[in-house]
């Protein structure tokens, strides 16, 4: 009589396709715990930028609220009532480890028939400023005064002294009689003058863009008002309208 091996082999049959399914089960398991490691560290990250660019924000209108609010020193009344845009950049940074190397984040916000648009999240570099303050970290404030000036900036890429004239802007009561199309200040170590920015870039920051909006927007969209402000944004718009407004009324 001889052995019934059936069940034997059927077993054996089965172990290699059971162990298998366990291996993909282990792959599944483990790509599902690196994709939620991924979304995780990702959300993160727009979580950390998003509060990067509130403190930036904050930061830009207290520049432009100290800088008004002292007497005989601030952007006279002149160029604010002609701005069409302003942009603000706090603590830009002179790189030291790049000799002359200048980079800086901020923000502008052009006059829209509602009001001023929502902020649109920029770039600076190159140019002189900083040496002829003294400091390594540099407020700029830049404000355009024309036509010219702004369709550079919702261009995308401005380049300060090429596409468009600059000229360091009167301070205090001077009065105010330039026809260039944009007037830059800088501050410094608590100076604070009119400062040329010749040769400096201005170009949109687009991964600041996409975490503030949730997706690539152009600057002629945001700058021309087709984009909602975020809660953010208030205090930065509400500090350029006030002084904005007070120039305009007091013409």
């Amino acid at each position: 009589m001889g052995l019934d091996t059936r069940g034997f082999e059927s077993t054996q049959e089965r172990s290699p396709i059971k162990a298998t399914s366990m291996n993909r089960l282990r792959r599944v398991l483990s790509a599902g715990i690196v994709l939620a490691l991924f979304i995780s560290t990702g959300q993160a990250a727009d979580e950390g930028t998003r509060t990067d660019i509130a403190k930036r924000l904050s930061a830009s209108a207290a520049v432009l609220d100290s800088i008004m609010s002292t007497p005989n020193k601030s952007i006279p009344s002149g160029v604010m009532e002609h701005a069409v845009c302003v942009a603000i950049f706090p603590s830009t940074v002179q790189v030291a480890v790049l000799v002359g190397a200048k980079h800086g984040k901020g923000f502008a916000t052009c006059r829209t028939a509602h009001g001023w648009s929502a902020p649109a999240p920029l770039d600076i570099t190159g140019g002189s400023w900083g040496a002829q303050l003294g400091g390594e970290e540099v407020d700029l404030v830049m404000v355009i005064t024309g036509d010219k000036g702004r369709q550079q900036l919702v261009s995308g890429k401005t380049n300060l002294g090429t596409e468009t004239s600059v000229t360091a802007g009167p301070v205090g009561n001077n009065e105010w009689k330039m026809n260039e199309d944009v007037v830059t200040y800088s501050r410094a170590k608590g100076v604070f003058a009119g400062t040329n920015l010749t040769g400096s870039s201005i170009t949109e920051d687009e991964d600041d863009t996409r975490s503030m909006y949730g997706s690539k927007i152009s600057l002629s969209d945001i700058l021309g008002g087709g984009t909602k402000a975020t809660g953010d944004s208030q205090l930065f718009l509400n500090t350029i309208a006030k002084y904005a407004a007070q120039a305009k009324k007091g013409h």
